[in-house]
């Protein structure tokens, strides 16, 4: 007798979500989203075509009269049930960050948190859309101004933190008044499609937020739509020169946010063991997978070699496995092609010249199928050297040593990136003249991830940005609407004349 064999199961489809229901993906195209703790396939996300981005488009348009004609009080009235509505489900939300893109759930409660602080801020939009008025400018004249919304805005997000960066984005494009079609990372969709559900239950009307999962096939479409007034990305420093060449081509606003190598100097006067447990935290956190991890450390006279072994005992220290499990530190790199390709810089430090002092090949722990990589630490890099060069997007900390604070501003600000940088000293003169000097756009004093509270804004310099507005914050305000000035004049029509001249003030 034979026995039927039970037939492999089907990975889930993940669809679009557009004018606010899900919309079933119909190029045919698709792509595989893993779990990179075990590499094992857990869902299949549809590739959107142009007619479906257009149609994502096409439904924000639609919705963008009514939404933007809503009371700023009922907006703001929005934000508030949207932010509760996050702080609620924040658990259910970390747990399908780390199910697709692997960091560990207290990594993702964190980025949850910090998505959160920016929807807080949004809440308080009726101040911050507020405009001036002048009365009187002129003989019998007011001018005021007012701040508007641009209409449908996209934004173009990458995987390693598939709800915060698109919070930082939709949160302050919403509250203004614009609407948003969301393309976000093909490697881990299901927090944008779970975010388009708690929008719909928070009241966000239909086609106010809409999500199209897709490659570079949907990034072209948004990039050419007529209709779509501005572009977020965050992404690698190549591809957002190209999106932001593409769309202000197409005569779009866009902010193209890049990469990083961002450097922490450290001075002989530094607390070694305070500057070793934030070089660790910085540049081990979440793999290493983020645009603000800490990748250069740059040393200073003496400190370098305690330093460098202050932060080599620390290193077995940490505990590299599945997210989901409560005990690990760090969890695994997105794909396995990332982290061959993180591996592959340890590999060839050594011959460019630099000295491993951790080989992170060798301590990778958890599923012998996921996608991990232990810390590595490599001593003595320099310019010109691939490891020091690179954004590598992992967990590698690389060292460089110089012997004085005028040779480490130097490397700073001769790297082409300027995302974020940090100094640790004990002297306050050096680090207001640190501040002072240095070429990036986010600065930590004894910081080692600056990245900017929810009522400033974030953004680099240098190759790190591609436009001239930062993400979020005041910053952020200025990006999604338009500056509107209203002269007002209302005289006595007997009093009415032709005049030539230009206007002048009287």
């Amino acid at each position: 007798m034979t026995h039927p064999t039970e037939a492999p199961a089907v990975p889930a489809p993940i669809d679009h979500w557009i004018g606010g229901a899900p919309f079933a993906a119909v190029s045919g195209r698709t792509a595989p989203v893993r779990n990179p703790a075990t590499g094992e396939q857990i869902a299949t996300v549809g590739l959107a075509t142009e007619a479906e981005v257009d149609r994502a488009v096409q439904a924000a348009e639609a919705a963008f009269p009514a939404w933007r004609a809503l009371s700023l009080t009922r907006r703001a009235d929005l934000m508030f049930t949207i932010r509760q509505l996050v702080r609620e489900r924040r658990d259910e939300i970390a747990e399908l960050i780390t199910a697709q893109h692997g960091k560990v759930l207290s990594d993702a409660r964190g980025e949850v948190t910090r998505g959160l602080e920016v929807i807080e801020f949004c809440c308080g939009i009726p101040h911050l859309l507020k405009g001036a008025m002048s009365e009187q400018a002129s003989t019998g004249i007011d001018v005021y101004s007012l701040r508007q919304p641009l209409g449908v805005v996209a934004g173009i997000t990458p995987f390693n933190f598939p709800a915060m960066v698109p919070m930082w984005m939709w949160a302050v494009a919403l509250a203004c008044g614009n609407t948003f079609v969301l393309k976000p990372s093909e490697k881990d969709p299901s927090v944008s499609l779970y975010t388009a559900e708690l929008l719909r239950d928070a009241g966000v009307p239909d086609g106010v937020f809409n999500v199209v999962n897709g490659d570079k096939v949907a990034v072209d479409a948004l990039l050419a739509h007529h209709d779509v007034a501005a572009v977020s990305f965050v992404g690698s420093t190549p591809v957002a020169r190209y999106v932001y060449e593409r769309a202000t081509a197409a005569g779009k606003r866009c902010q193209a946010f890049g990469g990083a190598k961002n450097h922490m100097v450290v001075l002989p006067d530094a607390d070694v063991e305070m500057a070793a447990d934030a070089a660790v935290s910085a540049a081990y956190g979440s793999a290493g997978e983020r645009c603000m991890a800490i990748s250069m450390l740059v040393a200073v006279g003496d400190v370098a070699d305690p330093l460098v072994a202050a932060i080599e005992r620390r290193i077995p220290a940490v505990t590299v496995g599945d997210g989901a499990d409560p005990a690990s530190e760090m969890g695994p790199l997105i794909t396995a092609d990332h982290r061959d390709r993180v591996a592959s810089y340890v590999a060839n430090a050594g011959g460019e010249g630099g000295r491993v002092v951790v080989d992170g090949r060798d301590g990778a722990d958890g599923d012998a199928n996921g996608f991990f990589l232990a810390p590595s630490l490599i001593d003595d890099l320099e310019p010109g050297m691939a490891a020091y060069d690179d954004e590598i997007f992992g967990p590698v900390l690389g060292v460089t040593r110089v012997g004085t604070y005028e040779e480490a501003v130097a490397l700073v600000n001769e790297n082409p990136f300027g995302n974020g940088t940090a100094i640790f000293t004990r002297d306050g003169g050096v680090a207001r003249q640190f501040s002072f000097a240095v070429q990036a756009g986010m600065v930590g004093i004894n910081v080692p991830i600056p990245v900017p509270v929810a009522f400033y804004s974030f953004g680099g310099w240098k190759s790190s940005l591609f436009g001239d507005r930062h993400l979020y914050g005041t910053e952020g305000i200025d990006f999604y609407t338009h500056s509107k000035v209203v002269t007002a004049r209302w005289p006595d029509p007997a009093t009415s004349t032709v005049d030539l001249g230009f206007p002048q003030t009287r």
